[in-house]
């Protein structure tokens, strides 16, 4: 799956839902993983603590409570390990929440991805950096399916603004000291160990109480849900297959962005349905206009991925809700 080094792989972010399973996975194939997380209350802190128990009961992996945006803290981290190679998925995520809170966004998103490049420019025979990007840079693009050759200076979210510029940030950082980097642009990710916020963890919750679901643009939108196997799927192959590109080399400068997507764009409706499905309910539906930061419809063309580690995104909505259902049942059965 990857090649195993003796030294440790830093996974930022590693008590939240992609990180949690990108890093059990990369524990299963014998790789030791220091993770990095601030912990904090965007969402029930207890999900995540019950994630990083999981992880914590392999002898493979060390946890360091710390905030990515902490320069002095990520320098102390850095000289414990020699870290030739990270994934960086911590950020302040949430569309809707960027209207809210804006300044979290800027320190998470922005001064953390700039800490974390920072480290990873003076690290000694340094490999790879691969990083959390969004579909959501593509705005309200109308070209579907969406390809990283599309335009994407026209965000209608902070958080779009924020992971645009961090693309920005890595595309410098590559070009000025020849530092490998691969951004992934990610297509609404689901599954169990999900992220509380989602719109699928909310229906869900809302279903079985028996209140009413918020269905935005009266319905009419659409997304390419992605089942979470199926993101690390696609990451973990390109931990081994970092750009090639020699520094100060313009527009060959060791940096790319990917679209990890499942190739399709859903009817929220059609999402619905198979959630009442799956969950033996029917929701009670309360329709909403579109809201401010959202866009109308994600596809991803997942070709450049696809040619780089022959990538195919395999779960259907139709088999991965019914996997969430399963753990989300379960879940609140064991939860106090």
């Amino acid at each position: 799956m990857i090649k195993i080094s003796p030294t440790p792989l830093l996974v930022t972010g590693s008590a939240g839902f992609i990180g949690f399973h990108v890093i059990k996975s990369l524990l299963t194939a014998g790789q030791s993983v220091v993770g990095v997380d601030n912990l904090n209350d965007y969402y029930d802190v207890s999900l995540k603590h019950a994630r990083l128990e999981i992880l914590k009961s392999s002898p493979l992996f060390t946890f360091a409570h710390a905030n990515i945006a902490d320069k002095n803290a990520m320098e102390h981290l850095w000289a414990q390990h020699s870290f030739t190679r990270v994934i960086h998925l911590a950020a302040q995520a949430g569309v809707r929440y960027s209207l809210e809170n804006p300044y979290a966004y800027i320190e998470s998103n922005c001064l953390g991805h700039l800490t974390i490049l920072e480290q990873c420019r003076h690290a000694k025979n340094f490999e790879h950096l691969i990083y959390a990007s969004s579909s959501s840079v593509y705005g309200a693009n109308d070209s579907v399916p969406f390809r990283t050759s599309d335009r994407t200076d026209h965000p209608v979210s902070l958080y779009a603004a924020t992971k645009k510029s961090c693309e920005m940030i890595s595309q410098s950082y590559a070009h000025l000291y020849g530092v490998p980097q691969t951004g992934l642009r990610f297509f609404t990710v689901y599954g169990p160990w999900g992220r509380p916020d989602m719109s699928y963890f909310l229906f869900t919750k809302a279903i079985l109480e028996g209140k009413p679901i918020p269905i935005f643009n009266n319905g009419d939108m659409k997304r390419d849900f992605t089942y979470i196997d199926d993101i690390v799927a696609g990451l973990l192959p390109l931990i081994d297959k970092p750009p090639i590109g020699e520094k100060n080399s313009g527009a060959q400068s060791p940096h790319r962005v990917l679209n990890i997507g499942n190739t399709k764009s859903e009817n929220l409706m059609d999402f619905v349905k198979v959630l009442e499905h799956a969950l033996g309910r029917t929701a009670v539906i309360d329709y909403k206009p579109m809201q401010m930061g959202d866009v109308y419809q994600t596809f991803a063309d997942v070709t450049d991925l696809t040619s780089l580690t022959g990538f195919h995104p395999t779960t259907s909505i139709q088999d991965g809700i019914p996997k969430f259902v399963e753990w989300y049942q379960s879940y609140s059965k064991s939860s106090p």
